[in-house]
């Protein structure tokens, strides 16, 4: 990457940190991927490196980041009161997501089942980023917020498993030197024991410093920054699976590291906000011009099928006798934006499959198109389809500061109902 380029990414971020309180009608990742666009198609003020290892590895850090704070917020006891619901929509609503997902890509795209699959589960993760003003917003149920919250906090971890189930299953089809699906499998498993391990054992040794002051408040944020880079390299280091290992160990440093860790992990969110800003910038000013080429209607078909029917009727039916009115049922079906982790698998699939004779570019594309409307649909509708939904119930939030069960690192400003 240029030089140049580099400083005109840093100034947007500033420009983003300055005016965000004032732009609050979009979200970060709008400004960013638009940003990007305009900056390398429009006025052609820079050329970045279209490398897609460099860009992938990018990506995958941010991505590392992301799936250990969110699995380290994860509190149990807190869960508590909806565990019902969250079972309902990780256990059984990311099921359907994927299997629909997978069978409209069959009807509309024409792939293979393992490319189909490959899709379903690229494209069944949830990022609550995206729709950040729901979360920001008060007026909104904190029930219906935490409930988003807490859904895509933990369905990319669980969705990675598939998505490498399924990259492994396209490449023993072609005959290509990778890892068998049963392979796959074991890594996965190892990728838990090696998350545990290093989790449990980092939260635990920063516990003990942090009782018998060893710790500094100044380099202890760094070193979970680190610790969460040591999960995902530890395990590629023995062929497991390092996203499965990041979030795992996410998990075991929250049970592990005690209150106390809350500050790191706080600092380990602050760098994410980071990188995701430098993410959608590239994803705006490499990857979409990169694709848009081989943009179908076939792909737009599937891509609106993606962000509509394929979330929201599997969500309707996992929200099943939960007593969740048909207006909560729809709200939660439509903020099910895609955003990092969909980009990732995408990445990872392109460098995997390479030389492999087949749909790949077809599926890739599908997959940031869908990113794509869903960056623009979900960052323009959060702000008025709160406030309607939230006149529907027509009462503020009862808690002043309701805490989170997963906070999120890329926030909106404040909203006014909560600063008075």
């Amino acid at each position: 990457m240029e030089l140049g380029a580099l400083c005109l990414i840093l100034a947007a971020i500033f420009v983003w940190g300055m005016f965000s309180a004032r732009a609050a009608a979009i979200s970060t990742p709008i400004f960013f991927v638009a940003t990007g666009v305009v900056m390398a198609q429009g006025l052609k003020l820079l050329q970045l490196d279209s490398d897609p290892h460099l860009i992938k590895v990018v990506a995958e850090v941010t991505l590392v980041w992301v799936l250990f704070a969110d699995a380290s917020r994860v509190r149990i006891a807190d869960l508590s009161a909806d565990r019902g619901r969250y079972v309902r929509l990780l256990a059984l609503g990311l099921p359907l997501t994927i299997a629909l997902g997978a069978l409209a890509a069959v009807a509309v795209l024409g792939v293979s089942p393992w490319y189909a699959l490959l899709l379903g589960a690229a494209l069944a993760p949830t990022d609550a980023a995206l729709g950040s003003a729901v979360m920001s917003d008060r007026r909104v149920p904190r029930r219906v917020r935490q409930t988003l919250n807490v859904e895509s906090g933990l369905n990319d971890g669980i969705a990675t498993p598939v998505v490498t189930v399924a990259i492994a299953g396209i490449a023993t089809a072609a005959g290509l030197d990778h890892e068998s699906a049963g392979h796959a499998l074991i890594g996965l498993l190892l990728g838990v024991v090696v998350g545990v391990v290093i989790g449990a054992g980092g939260g635990a040794l920063l516990r003990i410093a942090r009782r018998r002051g060893w710790s500094s408040d100044e380099f202890a944020g760094p070193a979970v920054l680190a610790l969460a880079l040591i999960a995902y390299l530890g395990a590629v280091l023995i062929d497991a699976n390092g996203f499965v290992a990041a979030f795992v160990a996410g998990s075991a440093y929250g049970a592990f590291g005690g209150r106390g860790g809350e500050k790191e992990i706080y600092y380990v969110e602050q760098t994410c906000g980071l990188a995701s800003m430098i993410s959608w910038f590239v994803f705006g000013a490499v990857i979409i011009p990169a694709l848009a080429a081989g943009w179908t209607w076939h792909i737009v078909i599937y891509a609106v099928l993606s962000l509509t029917v394929v979330r929201m009727l599997p969500v309707a039916i996992s929200l099943l006798g939960s007593r969740m009115d048909r207006a909560t049922v729809l709200f939660v079906g439509w903020f099910g934006p895609r955003g990092l982790a969909s980009i990732v698998f995408a990445l990872i699939a392109l460098e995997d499959l390479h030389g492999v004779a087949g749909p790949i570019d077809e599926v890739v594309g599908a997959i940031g198109l869908t990113v794509l409307l869903s960056v623009v649909a979900h960052g323009l509708s959060a702000r008025p389809l709160a406030g309607r939904y939230a006149a529907s119930r027509g009462q503020l939030d009862e808690s002043l500061h309701p805490e989170p069960a997963v906070r999120r690192f890329v926030s909106q400003a404040p909203d006014r109902h909560e600063v008075q």
